[in-house]
């Protein structure tokens, strides 16, 4: 990730003189600061929302609720660490070595959290769809909850290397927080950490979602639902979405972990690969902020709860002589018909 830029540090075509990066750190205090801040800001109040509505008024009835709150927590424990991040790119490592681990196991946490959540809500979505019989006895809360304890439980594992290769080192004149490995089986290491993150947050997740989306879009061409045109497009722009703000961070990831394979061993290109790392993975941080969108507020239960909870504590205190319109209003649309279960899971994919 944007820490790990500072592991390639030399010219392996000339070992003697060092590669020097400051124009990279220049980019990178100017550029990651105010991204971070943004993506902190809007994926905070997304995911809050989120956890809130899914707390208070859904009340976490099925397996995808479960599934959803458990997607909003790894964005908030991912989202939270950028602070500290940000704050690194822009002057140096003033947290000291413990926060250094803690953190690093934080993000990556939050990072592979999430992505199997991901993962998790797609096979969810299948088995409503494409199995219903079956998903009935097994889109349950208790096993969503014991999924999700797995989950987290994988997603602590994976990131544990990360934590424990981490530490402060003074570099030049300021501190880092950066990966340090064994120097005989450093290099190693650090490509099997990077060709993990790979497969685990791209190539498994987008294989999963490509043959269940694949399934579901011919159940649901094959069924009589007015709306299912509406699933089908919904279906395509949560795989479009996931492969344009993760496929860019992974192919530089992959091309800077190993420039011999593509011939970029030296000085200016290992720059220009990290400055391609750092943008490519603040936009895939961009993703946070959209997971809500995709897949909560677009789903019809889910706006409707979002309009109650703002008419309710919001609204009414912006407005106080409109309050009695919007409760009019709001039990209007509380009277109106809502879909079954099933239908939604068809209609929405949620």
């Amino acid at each position: 990730m944007t820490e790990e830029t500072d592991l390639t540090t030399y010219d392996y075509d000339s070992v003697a003189a060092p590669c020097q990066k400051a124009d990279v750190k220049q980019f990178a205090s100017q550029f990651l600061p105010p991204l971070y801040s943004l993506v902190l800001i809007f994926g905070l109040v997304g995911n809050a929302l989120v956890v809130l509505i899914l707390i208070k008024y859904k009340r976490l009835r099925s397996m995808t609720d479960v599934y959803l709150l458990n997607l909003a927590i790894s964005d908030l424990l991912f989202i939270l660490s950028l602070p500290f991040w940000a704050y690194y790119a822009a002057h140096q490592w003033d947290f000291g070595n413990a926060m250094c681990k803690i953190l690093t196991g934080v993000y990556y946490t939050g990072f592979y959290s999430g992505m199997f959540f991901i993962i998790f809500l797609t096979l969810d979505r299948y088995l409503a769809i494409v199995h219903a019989v079956f998903a009935l006895k097994i889109r349950t809360v208790v096993h969503g909850i014991f999924t999700s304890v797995f989950i987290w439980a994988v997603a602590i594992l994976a990131s544990l290397p990360w934590a424990i290769f981490h530490s402060v080192q003074m570099q030049k004149d300021h501190w880092t927080c950066t990966a340090h490995y064994p120097l005989y089986q450093g290099v190693k290491w650090k490509q099997f950490q990077i060709l993990m993150m790979i497969i685990l947050g791209l190539v498994i997740p987008l294989g999963i979602m490509i043959f269940c989306y694949v399934e579901i879009i011919k159940t649901l061409l094959r069924c009589r639902n007015e709306k299912k045109h509406k699933a089908v497009r919904l279906i395509f722009v949560i795989m479009i979405v996931y492969f344009i703000f993760w496929a860019p961070f992974n192919i530089a990831l992959l091309i800077y972990t190993f420039p011999d394979s593509f011939s970029l061993n030296n000085c200016e290109n290992s720059k220009q690969l990290e400055l391609a790392v750092q943008v490519t993975e603040t936009f895939a941080m961009v993703h946070c902020c959209i997971n809500p969108v995709i897949y909560a507020f677009i789903g019809e239960k889910f706006r409707k709860y979002l309009y109650t909870f703002f008419q309710k504590h919001i609204a009414v205190y912006l407005c106080k002589p409109c309050q009695v319109l919007h409760s009019d209003k709001l039990e209007r649309a509380s009277s109106m018909h809502t879909p079954s279960t099933a239908e939604h899971d068809i209609s929405i994919g949620l």
